[in-house]
């Protein structure tokens, strides 16, 4: 996605370059990542067809193979996995390394790029991951199949909070990311999501969305508070967390609704 001075901005290629970024869907469609991001307030309709995709994936294990609610939901925790190519998995860790480690921001920032990985971040990334499965089999026991739809979207409305009120870094993908995200976009973004989470999930479905800009807002002032900047790790936090707790607070709607 190498910048050309010669190319000329389009809205097709630019979707199809967020698609072809934060998937394994073969879309061999290349532009630069400045027109990539300048759409980025779509990333969610973007991700509203993977989360379609992925309780497709739900409904052919639970209906059709009759597993178990459990093994189903880690079978679709893997599916959504795979399909973004574990994306954001890494920057779950590089991110728990930087916040654990003591010092000041620039040794924070500079655990955080670093390749190695610690106990830290192996230990959030588990976290993390068992908590969505666990939050997938609730929903799944509560036969509310929209949610799987809803959480995987409002994953990159909770990106969408996070780069909205972060500082980014001077490089790095990340900050494309951050510098595309403004008041104006993001309020269009969010309200089209809420629209389809209501649509598709009713009333938990925008209580997902709320938890996941609650994510969101609550990654952005961890970074600020520890690294003052953020960067695509920051970034791949926001989304993993974002998801989580949107099933997290569908669960509890699921429950008192």
């Amino acid at each position: 996605m190498e910048n050309n001075e010669h190319e000329r901005f389009s809205p097709i290629k630019s979707l199809l370059g967020l698609l072809s970024f934060s998937t394994i869907i073969p879309v061999k469609q290349y532009t630069s990542i400045e027109y990539m991001t300048r759409l980025v307030w779509c990333w969610p309709f973007i991700h509203l067809v993977v989360g379609i995709l992925a309780a497709v994936f739900g409904i052919v294990c639970a209906d059709v193979l009759h597993l178990n609610p459990f093994f189903t939901a880690a079978l679709i925790y893997a599916f959504l996995m795979l399909i973004t190519g574990y994306n954001h998995l890494d920057g779950v860790m590089d991110m728990a390394d930087g916040v654990m480690v003591h010092g000041d921001p620039q040794r924070k920032i500079s655990v955080m790029k670093d390749s190695s990985v610690g106990a830290g971040g192996v230990a959030t990334l588990f976290l993390v991951a068992i908590l969505t499965i666990a939050g997938l089999y609730n929903v799944l026991d509560y036969e509310c199949i929209a949610a799987i739809i809803i959480c995987e979207m409002v994953s990159k409305s909770s990106i969408l909070t996070t780069a909205l009120l972060s500082t980014p870094s001077d490089q790095g993908i990340g900050c494309y990311f951050i510098y595309s995200t403004n008041i104006l976009n993001y309020i269009l973004s969010t309200v089209i999501v809420a629209v389809i989470a209501y649509l598709v999930g009713d009333v938990v479905g925008v209580i997902g969305l709320a938890g996941a800009i609650v994510a969101g807002a609550l990654i952005a002032f961890i970074a600020k508070r520890n690294f003052v900047i953020a960067n695509g790790d920051v970034l791949g936090m926001s989304n993993e967390v974002g998801r989580l707790m949107a099933l997290l607070f569908m669960s509890v709607a699921l429950f008192f609704l």
